[in-house]
């Protein structure tokens, strides 16, 4: 008999899930409509500087969504000390990924590439800072997975959802990124 699987978090969390990436798709839409229009701009603007902080950012997150999914399932398995630790390195894959992208910023500030130098670079500093208050916000989430992960008892009912709630967003904040990543990276 097959059993019946239940979506992960509060149904509210999903309406909201769902408006976010409907922004972000209006944002994505708009850059391509962009980079059409202006292709060797952005072709260049992408050119003048390196990936190697985008892809290193991109590890970052996806080591930190395993880390998640590792702990979700240690509490699954009653075995929340896993999950404490998992969910500490999670957070510290944010800090550093946070870090990077500061690092990043002050690079291509100094080198005459802001927010207002070109459209590239508008659009640029637009989604990757909009990205980067998502993962500043998913700080909170995961602190407050940690927070439930460390309670003795078996995390059942509300405490469970509250935690597949915070997993869905920390999910969101890495599948946005990995669309950020080839547009801005990678495609220019």
């Amino acid at each position: 008999m097959l059993q019946q699987r239940e979506i992960p978090g509060e149904p509210g969390l999903w309406v909201f899930l769902f408006g976010d990436m409907a922004i972000f798709v209006v944002f994505f839409a708009s850059y391509l409509v962009e980079r059409a229009d202006h292709r060797l701009l952005f072709q260049a603007s992408r050119q003048s500087f390196g990936v190697t902080i985008g892809v290193i950012n991109t590890i970052i997150l996806l080591i930190s969504s395993l880390l998640v999914v590792i702990a979700v399932s240690a509490v699954r398995g009653r075995a929340n000390p896993i999950a404490v630790r998992a969910l500490w390195g999670a957070l510290f894959c944010g800090g550093t990924f946070v870090i990077l992208k500061c690092v990043e910023y002050t690079h291509l500030v100094s080198a005459g590439n802001g927010p207002g130098s070109n459209l590239y670079f508008t659009y640029f500093f637009i989604l990757t800072g909009v990205h980067l208050i998502h993962v500043l916000i998913g700080f909170v989430t995961l602190g407050i997975m940690i927070a439930k992960a460390r309670q003795p008892r078996e995390l059942t009912g509300q405490n469970l959802s509250t935690i597949q709630s915070c997993v869905c967003y920390w999910h969101l904040v890495d599948l946005l990124w990995i669309v950020i990543f080839p547009l801005l990276y990678l495609l220019g």
